[in-house]
């Protein structure tokens, strides 16, 4: 019978569970965000350490450069060495790919939820 078990409050309900209530949500959401927070701040990191060793920036300009990349701008000071130019190269393909990550850890609390309600309100097994 749908609805009738509570939810876990550490995983996702199932297909038989109940709506998780608002306290539960939100909580899988500050650990949703954590996570992305931290994604970003590990990537942060991995650029400002490249920007540093690779093209001798300071650590100003480096986080300039690995926070304007990571952020889709591009990067400020251009690369100089041909390690930088590698660097910068590879640190950019993966900034597109950590944007799209964090996006989907970011949403998809949203999005199971609204999916688990349609699938409540519906009141039919696929």
């Amino acid at each position: 019978m749908l609805g009738t078990r509570p939810p876990v409050s550490g995983m996702y309900e199932k297909r038989s569970d109940r709506l998780a209530p608002p306290r539960v949500f939100l909580r899988r959401l500050a650990r949703h965000a954590a996570l992305t927070l931290a994604l970003i701040a590990v990537s942060l990191a991995a650029g400002m350490l490249g920007y540093h060793a690779l093209e001798h920036l300071g650590w100003t300009d480096a986080y300039l450069n690995a926070a304007m990349l990571l952020g889709g701008m591009g990067p400020v000071d251009p690369p100089r060495t041909e390690a930088g130019k590698l660097f910068a190269g590879t640190y950019a393909l993966y900034c597109g790919l950590v944007v799209i990550v964090a996006a989907g850890i970011l949403l998809a609390p949203f999005l199971h939820r609204l999916m688990h309600r349609f699938h409540l309100e519906t009141g039919r097994d696929p």
